[in-house]
């Protein structure tokens, strides 16, 4: 006679079914199931709670993996876990919070750095940026909301950071029909944040700051520039945020750095943190299109222009509209810049293939009969590892290129 249960026992998680072949891409380890490959027939997504943890299975019944499951998104389940002997919970969000700290101090030994980057840590819809000890963190989907007490704990065990503070102010909320909120998890929340880059000191706004206050993303290459940065050089540093290019320009021998953003409280930040590190910058609030147009005008040059601005394109339907966009900005970008000068042009639009910017680029210098030359090409910096199996978790693009008057 078999053993009943014991009272304390987890009940089995219960099953989301595949429909026949779905689980192709899956295997192939990507972690996203979205919602028209579910058969909805055997087990219908409103059956499901926001958050929920289930069983991925194939119409075989082959176990894929744990998911959390959200029935009102498109993508409607991220797989958290592989192994069926290790369901979803706060043991192994302590393990995934240890092995991705394990990567970053191998990278630096200083504090400041993204300790999670979502999927590429195994931990879909999380985003955690470490600024000494403050630990910001962002959660963009359902199933991750729902184990935020569970991640908390595993800040706590894994670095017992002083604050952790939810910005969970992202637009992506709105896709998986969560709010949009701000609070502690524990800790008083500081109104800045500091950070270390490349032996510089910024500061950067928590609250009011985009993302999590800093872009981490970028670090490296603003490490790549340093050995471009002419001599005595005029830059202009377009979509500056608090000033971290131009700053890193400064100081590597540029003279002048003029920065550019549509917010006075960024530029109030850049301001601050040139002053901070023995320079100073000139500021310019305004549209970059319209400062470019401007500063044309004016006849203004530069010998480094650089352009890091926001996603143009955030959809696919987006697409022409943003390609035109980025080749816009770049024609502008390459009217200023003086002959033998330096453009560093960024997209973090997932959708703007690397070639596509490549393309934007000789366009714009076509149409401004300038020749360009790529030097260097960059991405993210390594604390945002690409996930070789999904394609969406690299999305930052930079080209550093020489342009000059056209030749041949």
């Amino acid at each position: 006679m078999s053993n009943p249960p014991a009272a304390h026992a987890k009940p089995a998680a219960r099953v989301l079914r595949l429909k026949r072949g779905e689980e192709r891409r899956l295997a192939a380890g990507h972690v996203w199931v979205f919602s028209n490959e579910v058969d909805t027939d055997s087990t219908p997504l409103t059956a499901f709670a926001p958050g929920v943890i289930a069983q991925v299975r194939t119409q075989r019944d082959a176990f894929v993996g744990y998911a959390c499951v959200n029935p009102h998104a498109l993508i409607c389940a991220r797989i958290l876990s592989r192994d069926e002997a290790r369901p979803v919970g706060g043991a192994l969000i302590e393990r995934r919070l240890r092995t991705a700290l394990a990567l970053r101090e191998r990278l630096t030994s200083a504090p400041y750095y993204r300790w999670v980057f979502g999927e590429s840590d195994q931990l879909p819809g999380l985003v955690l940026d470490r600024y000494g000890e403050v630990i910001v963190g962002q959660i963009a989907t359902a199933g991750m909301e729902a184990l935020r007490e569970e991640v908390a704990a595993a800040v706590r065990a894994v670095l017992a950071p002083a604050v952790l503070y939810w910005k969970n102010d992202s637009a992506a909320r709105e896709l998986e029909h969560l709010p949009r909120v701000a609070e502690a998890a524990f800790g008083t929340v500081p109104g800045n944040i500091e950070v270390t880059e490349g032996g510089l000191s910024f500061t950067a706004p928590l609250a009011e700051g985009q993302k999590t206050g800093w872009f981490y993303d970028q670090s490296a290459n603003r490490a790549r520039l340093a050995r471009y940065v002419p001599a005595g050089a005029r830059v202009l540093d377009v979509c500056s945020y608090v000033g971290a290019w131009a700053v890193t320009a400064l100081r590597h021998g540029a003279a002048r750095a003029h920065c550019v953003d549509a917010s006075q409280a960024a530029l109030q930040f850049a301001q601050l943190n040139a002053a901070r590190n023995g320079t100073a910058v000139e500021l310019m609030r305004a549209d970059a299109f319209e400062a470019l147009k401007s500063l044309t005008e004016q006849g203004a040059r530069f010998e480094l222009v650089i352009l890091d601005p926001p996603a143009f394109i955030k959809r696919k339907k987006d697409i022409p509209q943003g390609q035109a966009a980025y080749r816009k900005l770049n024609q502008l970008a390459l009217g200023l810049l003086a002959d033998e000068g330096l453009l560093v042009s960024c997209s973090c639009s997932y959708h703007l293939a690397p070639e596509e910017l490549i393309n934007a680029i000789q366009s714009a210098a076509r149409h401004s009969g300038r020749f360009v030359q790529v030097l260097e090409a960059g991405g993210q910096s390594p604390d945002h590892p690409l996930h070789p199996a999904i394609p969406e978790t690299r999305y930052l693009r930079a080209f550093f290129c020489r342009v000059t008057r056209e030749v041949g």
